[in-house]
């Protein structure tokens, strides 16, 4: 029998990626990932607790691009459920101007959305919420971001975990009650469950040394330059409830 050596995966060991990655700035999330990163020209679905958008603070590290491996290009949300949050993204790093924002209600417009934004030559991203979507419908968005090579982020609900999907990486993502730290529940990978999920810092370091300062707690690290100057270009005027917002972005 011949001897296929690496080229064998063993659904115990963590497989490596098909194709390119890009790292998801999260380094726990970066670890239990094949190619330590979202995987480019697959889909990856994010499903969340109804009342929770937590796909900003999960994808915002993502799609800043400050690692040179991709073009910073347009990002495209396919009928997201709340305007982005413009002050949150620039605070975050994330130009707004970036952002194409199609309106469309009708899951068949939605799809036929997506399908056309992941086959512009310039797009990085393409963020599409579906409720409800037939897995035939999501094969064909596999094959047009596998085709294109773009990123592709399908947000669902919690329901839809029971359902057989393309994905080649599917993700739920939640907050609990007595804390605001994402807990992220790898539920498909190329690679062994993982048994714990992953908790993730609620907010970017810097931020949370912001939010600290303008509650007067010394006992955190204060920000560097470049986050003392936002901080007098207005980023925290609105109080803690915008900047709430903008550890959310939703």
């Amino acid at each position: 029998m011949p001897d296929f050596g690496a080229a064998v995966w063993r659904a115990t060991e963590l497989g490596c990626a098909a194709g390119a990655t890009l790292a998801t700035g999260h380094a726990a999330l970066d670890a239990q990932l094949p190619g330590a990163g979202w995987p480019v020209g697959a889909i990856c679905e994010i499903l969340q607790p109804p009342g929770q958008r937590n796909e900003w603070r999960l994808l915002m590290p993502a799609l800043r691009v400050s690692d040179g491996t991709l073009v910073a290009g347009p990002v495209v949300l396919v009928g997201p459920p709340h305007v982005p949050f413009e002050p949150g993204l620039a605070a975050q790093g994330l130009d707004a101007r970036r952002l194409l924002w199609v309106l469309a209600s009708a899951p068949d417009e939605r799809l036929w959305a997506a399908e056309q934004a992941l086959r512009c030559a310039g797009v990085l991203a393409v963020l599409v919420w579906l409720s409800q979507v037939r897995p035939e419908q999501l094969r064909r968005l596999q094959m047009a971001a596998q085709g294109h090579g773009k990123l592709l982020f399908v947000m669902r609900p919690t329901q839809a975990q029971s359902e057989s999907s393309p994905a080649v990486l599917r993700l739920l993502a939640s907050t609990q009650p007595d804390s605001d730290a994402l807990l992220l529940h790898i539920l498909k990978r190329r690679g062994p469950p993982l048994d714990q999920p992953l908790s993730l810092p609620a907010r970017p370091a810097r931020l949370a040394a912001l939010l600290a300062m303008h509650r007067g707690d010394t006992s955190v690290a204060a920000p560097g330059p470049a986050a003392r100057g936002a901080r007098h270009n207005g980023f925290l005027q609105e109080g803690d409830d915008a900047l709430g917002r903008t550890a959310s972005l939703a």
